[in-house]
């Protein structure tokens, strides 16, 4: 089994989902790379600078196990290096746009919780962020990856993972 797992998606395509799953199953610590950005504080986010993000996601990546998953591909070249696995999820562009409503119903219900307040504004961004990643990201990181492809699984759905790992 992997030790080192790098998941890498659009907002909605399960990422969370299944990072949260994996280190339930596998015992190993997951991290969200959002936090890793941002420095969360009762008093609203504030984001770390790129030499203090870069510092923390170092300190993860040099521990012997984690999970880490998130959108951003730019700047987290020793995930992409150091894992043993990395995951693609791409989801249907449909069914995220689903899962971002259905999260953010769930957020403003109280059912589900937020490392942001979810407000009409940011559920409108995710909309954007989406057709970006569409448009920019997708692109960019299917080629970063290419240098990865020996330990890259590209999955359609998060509970196609069973196949590899179990």
């Amino acid at each position: 089994m992997p030790k080192k797992i790098h998941i890498i998606g659009s907002v909605g395509s399960g990422k969370t989902t299944l990072a949260q799953r994996l280190s339930v199953e596998l015992n190993i610590p997951y991290y969200e790379l959002d936090n890793v950005v941002w420095r969360r504080s009762s008093n609203g986010d504030i984001r770390r600078t790129p030499e203090e993000r870069d510092q923390l996601l170092d300190s993860i990546v040099r521990t012997d196990e984690w999970i880490i998953e998130g959108v951003h591909h730019t700047w987290v070249s020793q995930g992409f290096e150091q894992a043993e696995l990395i995951l693609f999820l791409d989801t249907g562009y449909s069914k995220r746009k689903y899962r971002m409503t259905k999260r953010f119903v769930f957020q403003k219900l109280g059912l589900e919780l937020a490392n942001y307040r979810p407000t009409i504004t940011m559920f409108k961004k995710m909309f954007v962020w989406n057709q970006y990643f569409e448009r920019e990201s997708k692109p960019q990181i299917l080629h970063i990856l290419k240098e990865y492809h020996h330990k890259t699984i590209f999955l359609k759905d998060n509970t196609e993972i069973k196949q590899y790992l179990y």
